[in-house]
């Protein structure tokens, strides 16, 4: 039987935020959230891939948080171009680790307009050992803040993405890769547009494999 899911609502910066969280049983799990696609263009934390990547963290002995950003679902708030969404990512964060006080490693993952979030919150964190950011678009949003990247994670990008250029990635994988002591891995998912239409298998095969390489060393 599927472990289940409880829907609760945490403290945010502009109120509460709506989340799903699974608490694994066992003693020094580790901890992970999940960060939803921009808001404006109807993301919410009931996105395909956002379940998906919550649902691999889950079946991999995580406890994991998903929320919706302020203004979102039963979200308190309105939508803040970013900035407040990185302190609801940080509230999401804060509490998980506090329900979790034995956690045995910290992650952050998110998706399209939630990498951004997920890449921007990492700078912040000392404490996060790894990343999973899906489909960011450092064409659109810029990435310089990375300078340099604290932490070793996955970065997975389609190559067909039709609102991400080629160029934009090849240069966040050339940022990243020049900094020493941290290994960041470009996964890259064949004949796939930005939302890995019809590809939904190969991208879970993806974060599925980097988890259970970087958990297995728990």
């Amino acid at each position: 039987m599927k472990p289940k899911s409880t829907e609760i609502f945490i403290p945010g910066p502009a109120g509460r935020l709506e989340a799903k969280y699974y608490k694994n049983p066992k003693f020094a799990s580790p901890v992970a959230i999940v960060l939803q696609p921009h808001p404006q263009y109807g993301g919410s934390m009931n996105n395909k891939i956002v379940q998906t990547t919550y649902n691999i963290f889950l079946e991999n002995g995580f406890s994991v948080i998903r929320i919706n950003f302020r203004g979102v679902g039963k979200s308190d708030g309105v939508f803040d171009n970013g900035q407040g969404e990185l302190s609801d990512a940080a509230a999401a964060l804060d509490w998980i680790e506090r329900e979790n006080i034995d956690y045995s490693q910290c992650w952050v993952s998110g998706f399209s307009f939630g990498a951004l979030i997920c890449m921007q919150l990492i700078m912040r964190r000392p404490e996060v050992n790894n990343f999973i950011a899906i489909s960011p678009q450092p064409n659109v949003y810029d990435f310089s803040f990375l300078a340099p990247c604290p932490t070793s994670g996955q970065v997975i990008y389609s190559e067909g993405d039709e609102l991400v250029t080629k160029e934009s990635i090849d240069e966040l994988d050339k940022r990243i890769k020049n900094q020493k002591g941290i290994e960041v891995i470009f996964s890259k998912i064949k004949n796939a547009n930005h939302f890995f239409k019809n590809k939904e298998d190969e991208l879970a095969k993806e974060i599925k494999k980097y988890i259970e390489e970087k958990t297995a060393l728990i």
